[in-house]
């Protein structure tokens, strides 16, 4: 089960406090996304598809229901479980890209490798491996601000992958690009979950994009609206 389906969101619900006020961020939600699927979320501001990110990324927990990924129930793991289950099983791709401007692209890919103290040649190796696959063979000694943006979505990407992850979390992808260069990183990640068999979750207000995924969840008030195969 947890090969075909490695993410199942069982009957989450999340609900924020603040003294005698409640907000139900998520109504019981449900679904499950097969191996090397490309799966958009949708919703206006507010509608609770930032929440269910967080969940995924296993940032925050579910106040009932759970999160499974690989058949692993990510509620009940420790601080420490969870640092170590992200860094193995998750990539994270960010509208921002995130990446550390004072290393060039082979040692932005090469620092989640670093974290699990894989000797050096070998994070190069396969860093570079990744770099070149996705267009940036000769850029791997270029820092981000001698990159375009398009370009440094794709080392932020080639990052995500670098740990051979199960599932991808890509909020905004294409938020801080113009549309050809989004429109190459979306074909990019459809791609990457196909090669790869890797899973992809993209959370995204551009529904020009969402034709590129093969499933389109939309999320308003915390529920799940429609749930659309592509």
């Amino acid at each position: 089960m947890a090969a075909d389906y490695p993410v199942r969101v069982n009957n989450v619900t999340k609900v924020y406090e603040s003294g005698e006020i409640k907000v139900e961020a998520l109504k019981k939600v449900s679904f499950t996304l097969k191996q090397g699927q490309f799966v958009a979320i949708v919703g206006p501001s507010g509608s609770g598809k930032s929440t269910l990110m967080h969940m995924l990324g296993t940032i925050d927990r579910p106040t009932s229901g759970e999160i499974y990924i690989d058949g692993l129930a990510t509620s009940k793991m420790t601080g420490d479980e969870l640092a170590e289950f992200r860094n193995k099983k998750l990539g994270f791709v960010f509208q921002s890209f995130n990446l550390i401007t004072g290393l060039d692209a082979e040692k932005n890919v090469e620092l989640p490798l670093m974290i699990v103290d894989m000797p050096q040649a070998e994070r190069r190796k396969r860093a570079d491996a990744l770099l070149t696959q996705l267009g940036l063979g000769e850029r791997l000694k270029l820092k981000p601000t001698q990159l375009s943006g398009g370009e440094q979505q794709r080392v932020a990407i080639a990052r995500a992958l670098v740990n051979e992850p199960t599932l991808v979390l890509a909020d905004e992808p294409t938020g801080n690009l113009d549309t050809k260069s989004g429109d190459e990183v979306i074909r990019l990640l459809r791609g990457i979950s196909k090669s790869r068999k890797v899973t992809i979750i993209m959370i995204t207000h551009n529904l020009d994009i969402t034709k590129h995924c093969d499933r389109v969840i939309h999320i308003k008030d915390g529920t799940i609206e429609k749930d659309v195969m592509n």
